[in-house]
C-alpha cells in the first residue's frame, strides 16, 4: 500500500531528498521509522521544522504529478558527489529500496547534471527524474491555453537539450510517466537540430504571444487604468484571493500551480477608481530558470504592474523561507523597486493567539486577510487605494446641466460625491476621483483644489 491515498494506477515514486551542506544538530525520528507498516522503512535523519516542511513540500509536488509514494530517504551531505549526486554506496541502498517497493521512479529533490542523471539511471532499476523535471511534468499537467502549453514545451524542451545523452530510458519510452509528459514526439527525438529547430519555433509563436500583449496592454494604458499582480509562493492562496474580490471563479485548489495562465479582472476600489487585478503563477523554492524565461511572456504582467501584492500564507511554519524564494524571483524579474503590499493569508488556520504573535512579529504594514472566509479585504482594498500613484485621486468642484445626463452619470458611478446641490437646471457637486476621470469633463469644472486625495501624494 502507498504511502499517500491516490489512483491504484498512479506510479509507484520513491522520493530522495537531498541537503547538502554542513549537517545541524536536532532531535533525531528513531531508526528505521516507518509511515506504512506495508511499505519499506527509511533510514532515520534528524527532523527540524525546516527539514519536515522542506519534504512536505516535495511530498506536495509529487502527489500534484499524480504519483503515489512508495518511500521516502533523506540523505544529508556536505557536498554532492560528482558522479552521482549522493554517492555509490546510497546508490546501492536507493537501487534495493527501488526494487522492494516497486518503485515505477526515483524522484531526486535536487537538480541533476547530465553525467548523474545517466549513472543514476545505468544504477537503479527504475527511471530517474529530478526536481526540475517533476515541476515542468506538473506544469505540462496544469497547462490549459495555447500560450501555457507552447511555454511549458519550450522549457521542457530548453532542459532536455544538454541532456539527451544521459536520458536512455525515458527517452526510449513512449509518455506515459512523470518526467514524460509534455512536448510529444519531439521529446523521444535524439537528433538534437530537430529539437533546435522546433525550440526556434516555439520561441517565434512564443513572441508572437508577447506582440499580442503589448498591443492589448497598451489600448488598455491609452486609458489610464492601472493594473495590480497578486504575486507569492505557490499554495498561498492567491487564486482564492482573487475569487474573493472579483467573484471571477477561477479554478481555486490546494494543489501547487494550480494556477498558470494569468487571469485579469477590473475591479473598483473604495475611492471609485477601477483597477485591474492580475492572478499569476505561484513560485516554489528552486524555481527552474527555463520556467521563468519561458513564462516571462506571462509575467510581464508583473513586470508592467503599478503595485505588487504579494500574498503569504501565515499558517506555514515556512514563512519567512517563502518570502525570500519569492523575492528571488522578483528580483530575476526586475520589479523589486516597486510598491508591494504584504498580505498575510489564511488567518483563519491560526488561533487568535497565533494571530496576534505574527501580527507583533514585526511585520510592519501587512495585511491580515482570509481570502475563503473574506476577512479584511475592506483593509486591503483601502490600502491599495492609498498606494496607487497612477491616475491619482483629485478633489474638484463642478457645475453640470441637467440636461448632460451622460455626464452626470459618469461623475456619480466614478467618484466619490462630497456634497451636492441643485439650482434651477443646473447641479453642483464636490466630488473625489481619478483624474483621467474629471479631466473628460473639465468644462464643467467651477474649481480644481491644489490638493491631491492621495495620502502618498500629500505625505
Amino acid at each position: 500500500m502507498p504511502l499517500n491515498a491516490t489512483d491504484s494506477n498512479a506510479e509507484r515514486a520513491l522520493l530522495v531528498t537531498v541537503v547538502i551542506g554542513p549537517a545541524r544538530r536536532s532531535l533525531t525520528r528513531g531508526a528505521n521509522q516507518a509511515r506504512d507498516a506495508a511499505t519499506a522503512t527509511q533510514t532515520a535523519h534528524p527532523a527540524i521544522d525546516e527539514e519536515d516542511s522542506r519534504l512536505g513540500e516535495f511530498r506536495e509536488l509529487v502527489i500534484s504529478a499524480g504519483a503515489a509514494v512508495s518511500g521516502e530517504v533523506v540523505q544529508h551531505r556536505p557536498k554532492a558527489d560528482p558522479a552521482t549526486l549522493i554517492g555509490s554506496g546510497k546508490v546501492e541502498e536507493l537501487s534495493a529500496m527501488a526494487a522492494s517497493t516497486r518503485a515505477d521512479v526515483a524522484i531526486i529533490d535536487h537538480d541533476l547534471s547530465p553525467t548523474q542523471l545517466r549513472n543514476l539511471e545505468d544504477a537503479l532499476p527504475c527511471r530517474v527524474i529530478d526536481r526540475t523535471q517533476l515541476i515542468l511534468d506538473i506544469f505540462a499537467r496544469h497547462a490549459r491555453t495555447r500560450e501555457g502549453q507552447l511555454q511549458v514545451e519550450l522549457a521542457q524542451l530548453e532542459y532536455m537539450l544538454p541532456r539527451l545523452t544521459g536520458h536512455g530510458k525515458a527517452m526510449s519510452q513512449l509518455g506515459g510517466g512523470i518526467g514524460t509528459r509534455g512536448p510529444g514526439e519531439t521529446q523521444l527525438e535524439t537528433d538534437r537540430r530537430r529539437i533546435q529547430r522546433r525550440v526556434l519555433q516555439l520561441r517565434k509563436e512564443l513572441e508572437a504571444v508577447r506582440r499580442i500583449r503589448t498591443q492589448q496592454r497598451q489600448r488598455r494604458q491609452s486609458v489610464p487604468v492601472p493594473t495590480v499582480a497578486l504575486v507569492g509562493y505557490t499554495n498561498a492562496g492567491k487564486s482564492t484571493l482573487f475569487n474573493a474580490i472579483t467573484n471571477a471563479g477561477v479554478l481555486e485548489s490546494s494543489r501547487m500551480f494550480a494556477t498558470l495562465d494569468p487571469k485579469l479582472s477590473a475591479i473598483q476600489l473604495p475611492s471609485r477608481r477601477k483597477v485591474l487585478l492580475s492572478d499569476t503563477v505561484g513560485f516554489i523554492r528552486d524555481l527552474p530558470h527555463t520556467l521563468v524565461t519561458s513564462f516571462r511572456a506571462t509575467l510581464e504582467e508583473v513586470r508592467k504592474a503599478e503595485v505588487l501584492v504579494h500574498v503569504r500564507d501565515a499558517s506555514s511554519p515556512m514563512r519567512e523561507e517563502h518570502k525570500a524564494e519569492v523575492e528571488k524571483v522578483l528580483g530575476e524579474l526586475d520589479v523589486l523597486d516597486k510598491p508591494r503590499l504584504e498580505v498575510l493569508n489564511k488567518i483563519d488556520l491560526l488561533s487568535d493567539e497565533e494571530e496576534r504573535a505574527i501580527l507583533a512579529s514585526g511585520i510592519g504594514g501587512a495585511i491580515a486577510t482570509s481570502a475563503r472566509d473574506h476577512i479584511g479585504l475592506e483593509a486591503l482594498m483601502e490600502r491599495l487605494d492609498d498606494e496607487l500613484i497612477e491616475d491619482p485621486l483629485l478633489e474638484q468642484r463642478f457645475q453640470v446641466p441637467q440636461s448632460e445626463g451622460d455626464a452626470l452619470a459618469a461623475l456619480e458611478a466614478g467618484t466619490v460625491i462630497q456634497d451636492r446641490e441643485y439650482e434651477g437646471n443646473l447641479v453642483r457637486m464636490t466630488v473625489t476621483g481619478p483624474a483621467s476621470l474629471l479631466g473628460r469633463y473639465r468644462r464643467f469644472r467651477l474649481l480644481a483644489r491644489k490638493t491631491s486625495a492621495h495620502k502618498k501624494q500629500t505625505g
